[in-house]
């Protein structure tokens, strides 16, 4: 079959374009890049391809949905460089990124579900505002003292996850004290779900701007939603790439 495949009908870069959607010069791109193997040439110089060739190229676009261009691109370059395991490798990574994007959103669904009983203990929402709610402070926010003893904390940790940008609480104007208000509250409460998840402090930051972004807990939860189902399109591509490039390695023989 690889023979045949090899040496059938010969194809110009335009019908390989055309079968594909794309341009001739995104063709000889994806040639120089190392995604199709290299072409052979008349005396004139000219490319001719194979239906090899339209295996490769339909194998690297079936790859890009699920693995994305980097990855994809490694994968067919060392395919095409006989590095069949490198390329098993670079496709593993994939599916454990992946993995770990699932872990991810099912601790944020769980932190949030952990944290809908505390909010709704406290009067005005996650948290509260001033000394209702028993978080000590004064009124319209609380100050990092009494937050992090009612979670628990040392008020260095609370410090720590200023520094990293996962709360922003502001000065209090007078004392020069830090001033938690009602979201600030959230996302402490947040974070403090998290890392008792064992996620580091760089994996929760783009959380929490998911969360300031949606503009609080509420309106993210209906952004899950979306976030499992780009998952789930994710894993679904990923079987596509690989049933064509399982067809392209057989078609190498």
């Amino acid at each position: 079959m690889a023979q045949n495949l090899q040496s059938g009908d010969r194809l110009r870069p335009v019908d390989l374009a055309r079968a594909h959607g794309l341009s001739t010069q995104a063709v000889r791109n994806y040639e120089e890049a190392g995604i199709l193997p290299a072409a052979d040439r008349s005396e004139h110089g000219y490319r001719s391809y194979t239906p090899l060739h339209a295996a490769a190229l339909h194998a690297f676009l079936a790859l890009l949905p699920g693995h994305g261009h980097r990855t994809a691109t490694a994968v067919m370059r060392a395919v095409n460089a006989g590095e069949d395991a490198e390329a098993f490798r670079l496709i593993d990574e994939s599916h454990a990124q992946l993995l770990g994007d699932r872990r991810t959103l099912r601790a944020v669904e769980d932190a949030l579900r952990d944290l809908a009983p505390a909010a709704a203990d406290v009067p005005g929402g996650a948290g509260g505002t001033g000394g209702a709610g028993g978080t000590g402070g004064r009124r319209g926010g609380t100050f990092v003292g009494p937050l992090a003893e009612e979670l628990g904390l040392r008020p260095a940790t609370l410090r720590a996850w200023e520094r990293a940008g996962l709360v922003r609480p502001r000065r209090d104007p007078l004392t020069g004290y830090r001033v938690y208000d009602e979201a600030d509250v959230r996302d402490v409460r947040l974070v403090h779900q998290l890392r008792r998840g064992g996620h580091l402090l760089e994996q929760i930051a783009p959380l929490i701007a998911q969360v300031r972004a949606a503009g609080g807990l509420e309106p993210l939860e209906a952004t899950l939603e979306g976030w499992h189902g780009r998952l789930t399109s994710r894993g679904r591509a990923m079987l596509t790439g690989a049933a064509a490039l399982e067809a392209y390695l057989r078609a190498r023989g």
